[in-house]
């Protein structure tokens, strides 16, 4: 278990190292509503409450892109039942989005194949990413539908159309995410430690951070947004070189 919660002289409000972009698999709703003795699908909805303020939070402290895994190309097995109280919930989260967008001047992406999606909801994210394409705040993005293996083979197969070879630059031209920063730092809640297909070339160099917390805990948490990125602070990033100096100068 970590600790989580430091005496407030020790933490930092200001991390010397701030990820551009954080990515979170959003786990484990189902089991804090069970841990409370709430319907399962009380948690989807305690996932979403102060959305917009941890956006807030992490942008006014210098990550510039988030992204939220909500929903896999693996999710439609579940039951009927939460698969459509999940898109009708979807559905009124970027209702809201869009008004957050204007307000907070943020440009919002929704990845992910919209086929399957209710064309209601389909609809609305072509929508909130056409109002918010041209704000400069920072990104949002949501993984909706979305798989990253079935993104790298949509990838492929529009390079084969397009009929010349690819370089690693030009290839991301070709994914859903090309657009996107390269992920710092991944979160994953709920004690899973795994990535479940989950950003897969965007991932090739991020941090991972896995914690035992439920999603909505950490979506209301203050102390644990900052935990996240005082641990980030703490990493020594080498992609693939050698040894680097830490912060007390000696080597690792």
């Amino acid at each position: 278990m970590f600790n989580l919660f430091k005496k407030k002289s020790e933490i930092s409000a200001t991390p010397k190292k701030v990820p551009s972009h954080v990515a979170f698999i959003c786990d484990g709703n189902r089991r804090w509503a069970e841990s409370r003795g709430l319907p399962p699908l009380m948690g989807h909805k305690a996932g979403i409450a102060n959305f917009e303020n941890l956006v807030d939070w992490f942008i006014a402290r210098g990550v510039t892109t988030i992204t939220f895994f909500i929903f896999s190309t693996e999710n439609w097995n579940r039951s009927k039942e939460e698969v459509d109280f999940l898109m009708d919930l979807f559905y009124s989260e970027l209702k809201k989005n869009l008004k957050h967008a204007l307000e907070k001047n943020l440009r919002y992406r929704v990845i992910g194949s919209r086929d399957k999606l209710p064309k209601r909801l389909a609809n609305l994210c072509d929508e909130l990413e056409e109002t918010s394409a041209e704000n400069t705040n920072g990104t949002v993005v949501f993984a909706l539908n979305y798989g990253g293996q079935d993104e790298i083979i949509t990838a492929v197969n529009a390079a084969i159309a397009e009929g010349s070879p690819v370089t690693r630059e030009t290839f991301e031209t070709f994914l859903d995410t090309g657009d996107l920063l390269p992920i710092d730092l991944m979160v994953r809640t709920s004690n899973e430690f795994r990535i479940s297909n989950f950003l897969l070339w965007k991932l090739a160099y991020a941090e991972l951070l896995f914690i035992p917390e439920h999603w909505p805990d950490l979506v209301k948490s203050e102390k644990l947004w900052q935990f996240v990125l005082d641990e980030y602070a703490k990493r020594n990033r080498r992609f693939g070189g050698g040894k680097k100096l830490n912060y007390s100068g000696r080597k690792k």
